[in-house]
């Protein structure tokens, strides 16, 4: 009987239509398991019986998902390294077209070096100014801390120190708006998948929402007791955040303008992202990895001194995960820290399991994590220091953004080809 209690208290509480579509997902994957088959889905606007395009699959089910069984250790002559960042990287994000990468700095410049991944070229520099002259300059007067891009490419958001987001014209790097509205540094940022809706979290703990296609203003959301380092969200009108030291990960339901309490780190929680919409992945300063199912309090996996420990005046001190990834609808995930290393991790046996696959070496602090879209590809933002702080200083590493290509060998567990590699 307690048993049972402590199970229930570890079960969130659901609404009727959740827990059918929770009820409804496993019966999907129990039935994937057992092998069984159905068509495969076409693409919007396919005709009947025509080949389905991999890229417009949405792959929502786990009925659907690709699962990365094996993925090849890349050739280290391979990996391209883009400089041009003089202070050290702290974020980036890749176009969802794949063909540019954007990228933001402590020096305050806005290097929407629009980088054209296949060239490796620098399209577009935006500078920075001194603080307080936003207005008349184009980019930002202090670190930028985080930016994301809208699921049609139309979109580029930034958010830095001095609590303003900028929004921008991803084709041309023209600024279009800033918001303002956050009394502390703007530390996370994700559009909604298929819409214009902002969400921004910041240090001064609470979460907003803009609409950016009508440059307005939403709503605010408060519910951390510490500051907020990261946030990202998918399809669903909620996002996910991490919340530092206040031990927490937070689902936020936007409509309802609740939010659902996760705890199971010991450390500063700073870094989540969104595997699916069923699963999310976090890392902190303590030097875990945690992989979450949005429908249980604890954590499903939680890997400790996942990049090992160093010494520290005498002292073994876990490395801190700085970064995460994860690619979406598929059991692949990556993780940076300051260890010399980013670690590629498979979660398997339904999102309980997380094995490590192999290390990429790469020499500084991993600020910052992203995959393709196709999965082919996985950019590292590189700085000599971490994103938010210097506590520590990595003299040989640069301060960079690489590009890692990825080999996989794949089984395909989709309902369209079980089994098949």
């Amino acid at each position: 009987g307690r048993r049972r209690r402590e199970a229930a208290e570890e079960e969130v509480e659901e609404t009727p239509q959740e827990k059918k579509l929770r009820l409804a997902k496993q019966y999907l994957e129990e039935l994937r398991q057992l092998g069984e088959s159905r068509p495969a889905p076409l693409s919007r606007g396919a005709a009947p019986g025509a080949e389905p395009d991999p890229h417009a699959l949405v792959l929502g089910s786990p009925a659907d998902v690709l699962l990365f069984l094996q993925v090849l250790p890349p050739d280290p002559a391979r990996i391209r390294v883009l400089r041009g960042h003089q202070l050290p990287v702290t974020c980036l994000v890749i176009s969802p077209d794949d063909r540019f990468i954007f990228s933001a700095s402590k020096d305050g410049s806005l290097i929407k070096c629009k980088w054209e991944v296949d060239s490796g070229k620098r399209l577009c520099v935006v500078p920075g100014g001194k603080k307080g002259t936003e207005e008349r300059h184009m980019g930002h007067a202090s670190h930028v801390l985080c930016m994301a891009i809208s699921s049609d490419g139309k979109y580029l958001a930034t958010g830095d120190r001095n609590k303003l987001i900028m929004i921008w014209d991803a084709a041309t790097c023209k600024r279009l708006h800033i918001f303002t509205g956050h009394r502390d540094a703007v530390s996370g940022l994700s559009f909604r998948k298929g819409t214009h809706q902002l969400y921004s979290a910041s240090h001064d703990r609470c979460v907003k929402v803009w609409d950016v296609g009508e440059n307005a203003y939403v709503e605010t959301l408060f519910g951390h007791q510490d500051i907020i380092t990261g946030l990202d969200s998918l399809s669903r009108e909620c996002c996910v955040t991490a919340g530092g030291r206040d031990g927490t990960v937070r689902l936020w339901k936007i409509p309802e303008e609740s939010q659902l309490v996760f705890s199971g780190h010991q450390g500063s929680i700073d870094c989540i992202q969104l595997i699916n919409e069923e699963h999310m992945v976090s890392g902190a300063d303590d030097g875990s990895l945690a992989l979450w199912g949005l429908t249980k309090k604890k954590p499903l996996v939680l890997v400790r001194q996942a990049h090992g420990e160093r010494d520290d005046q005498g002292l073994q001190q876990p490395y801190w995960i700085s970064a995460v990834a994860a690619l979406r609808n598929s059991d692949l995930l990556a993780t940076g820290s300051h260890s010399g290393s980013v670690k590629l991790w498979k979660s398997g046996e339904g999102f309980r399991k997380l094995e490590h696959l192999l290390d990429i070496p790469l020499v500084g602090f991993v600020n910052s994590l992203k995959f393709s879209a196709a999965g082919d590809f996985l950019v590292a933002g590189i700085g000599q220091e971490h994103r938010l702080g210097r506590w520590w200083r990595i003299k040989e590493a640069k301060n960079s953004i690489c590009i890692i290509p990825l080999k996989q060998k794949t089984t395909a567990s989709s309902p369209e080809s079980p089994g098949s590699s």
